[in-house]
């Protein structure tokens, strides 16, 4: 199934220990960039979520960023003595060394990383809970990556459609492209009064139909069509495929529009191309 790289999930949660919100959030990216934003206290729960996340998603830049408020009564602050002793004994010696070092500021002190301490409830258990809860969380952002993806190939399939009709009719177009210019040059020896010679205009015909001869870029542009519509039925990472086959059919509108010697179509490739482009903007959403 197609799937974009853009969603947002969140979840939260609340026990008698606090309150748990996971907020995930993807973007597009050329590869797969997690971006994990966790409280200290938490921190040590980092690679088993890339690692899920690695399970899960294989594109995108991934914002997860999870927050922990502790319940009233759980979250009172404890001062790790023997680091403070530590501290202090420390600051004897630089005073010491140095006579004229102020005196110290306890909330400075306190601010030192490791002296004051949080007596919370049992992490394991906000752990455990928290995995869970990313678990639901990233089930439902691949649920929207999904939706979102399905939605972009429908469109994607309409553009083809669209494109699909312009090469038949150009097609269509090819015989009385080559009669009117046959037509025209005909009027045109009339009018200068030119003795025609058969062969000449013969030659001037066929010179004429090659350089009018884009059916080997019309083949082209039926294969690619067909190529973009197989790939959009796999699963997994398909978004690299498709924005080369993009390049590719783009290749052949331009070649297409070079080889024109009518209007008509000059204004077909223009057509293809804005499709094309279309196309290419959604193909960038994709994983």
């Amino acid at each position: 199934m197609t799937q974009s790289m853009t969603a947002f999930a969140r979840k939260e949660i609340q026990q008698e220990w606090g309150t748990l919100v996971w907020e995930i959030r993807s973007v597009n990216h050329r590869y797969l960039e997690p971006i994990l934003r966790l409280p200290d206290n938490l921190r040590e729960l980092e690679t088993g979520l890339r690692e899920k996340l690695r399970q899960h998603l294989s594109r995108g830049k991934v914002e997860c960023t999870l927050r922990f408020q502790a319940a009233a009564g759980q979250g009172s602050m404890v001062i790790n003595e023997p680091l403070l002793q530590s501290l202090l004994d420390a600051c004897d010696q630089v005073q010491t060394l140095l006579p004229k070092a102020g005196k110290l500021n306890p909330l400075e002190v306190l601010q030192w990383p490791g002296v004051l301490q949080s007596s919370e409830h049992d992490l394991a258990e906000v752990q455990a809970e928290a995995l869970d809860q990313f678990d639901e969380a990233l089930a439902e952002l691949v649920q929207g990556r999904q939706r979102e993806g399905g939605e972009l190939a429908q469109l994607i399939l309409q553009r083809l459609t669209a494109m699909s009709s312009i090469v038949a009719k150009v097609r269509d177009l090819l015989p009385a492209i080559l009669e009117r210019q046959r037509q025209q040059l005909l009027d045109k020896f009339a009018e200068l009064q030119i003795e025609l010679d058969p062969t000449r205009l013969e030659q001037e015909m066929v010179l004429l139909a090659q350089k009018a001869d884009v059916a080997e870029e019309l083949d082209r542009l039926d294969t690619h069509i067909q190529e973009v519509k197989r790939v959009l039925r796999q699963s997994g990472s398909i978004g690299r495929r498709l924005d080369f086959l993009m390049q590719e059919l783009n290749r052949e509108a331009n070649t297409l529009s070079s080889k024109s010697i009518v209007a008509d179509t000059t204004q077909q490739a223009v057509e293809l191309k804005v499709l094309i482009e279309q196309m290419r903007e959604q193909v960038q959403n994709i994983e």
